[in-house]
């Protein structure tokens, strides 16, 4: 039940003390962004509802059409998840990171028929590069600065064309505090960071938040090309 109210993105810390004074156990405290995800992982967790069903789809349709348009053949993701995002695309060749071992291990496994594949965790990134590299629904839960600030620069340092990033881009954390969600208005730290970085496109979501993460999500699709 707690999990269940964690991922509530606007309830937040506010429906946790809630649940604890209506006989809930105590909330643990936040570790940290790698280990939340680790721990949720190899608990069986998943990457959450918008790498299913309609999202992945919309995430998918666009992404896909990106890559056929732009004669895209290499996608690096910094965040790749369980898979089942990946399992809709349609990429040349792909290289995903991740932070958590159990994840990048099951997805190994997965995926390991697909030659085109490759996954690593984030701490053995050596420098690869691709015409993409991808950010989906991570930003938002890198909750340290530091992280923030050293994924950023390593998610535009590996490309050579494009990068794509879907979040939010907002600043409104009310009711966050202790959570795995950290709203962060990422476009002004690109605009005052990466001058050689510009956007080129902002596509709204096809299911806009609406007060219920399982019908609508706060994220939206974000272009930058090199310049």
């Amino acid at each position: 039940m707690k999990e269940k109210i964690i991922r509530i993105p606007i309830l937040g810390n506010l429906a946790l003390r809630l649940y604890q004074y209506l006989g809930g156990k105590q909330q643990e405290p936040f570790l940290g962004s790698e280990n939340y995800w680790e721990q949720r992982y190899a608990s069986g967790g998943n990457s959450g509802v918008g790498s299913y069903e309609e999202f992945a789809e919309f995430k998918a349709e666009f992404l896909n059409s990106f890559v056929n348009k732009n004669n895209i053949t290499t996608v690096i993701e910094f965040g790749c998840g369980d898979g089942n995002q990946l399992s809709l695309a349609s990429y040349q060749k792909y290289i995903g990171f991740d932070v958590s071992q159990t994840i990048i291990g099951e997805c190994t496994k997965r995926f390991s028929t697909d030659n085109s594949k490759m996954f690593k965790l984030m701490k053995g990134y050596d420098g690869e590069t691709a015409d993409l590299s991808l950010s989906l629904d991570v930003i938002y839960h890198l909750i340290e600065d530091d992280i923030f600030e050293s994924y950023m620069r390593g998610l535009f340092k590996a490309s050579n064309q494009y990068v794509i990033v879907y979040s939010s881009d907002s600043e409104n954390n009310e009711g966050l505090d202790g959570t795995h969600v950290r709203h962060r208005k990422f476009t002004r730290w690109i605009h005052d960071n990466l001058p050689q970085w510009k956007l080129i496109e902002h596509i709204p979501n096809r299911f806009p938040y609406a007060g219920d993460y399982k019908t609508g999500s706060f994220a939206d699709f974000y272009m930058y090309k090199k310049v």
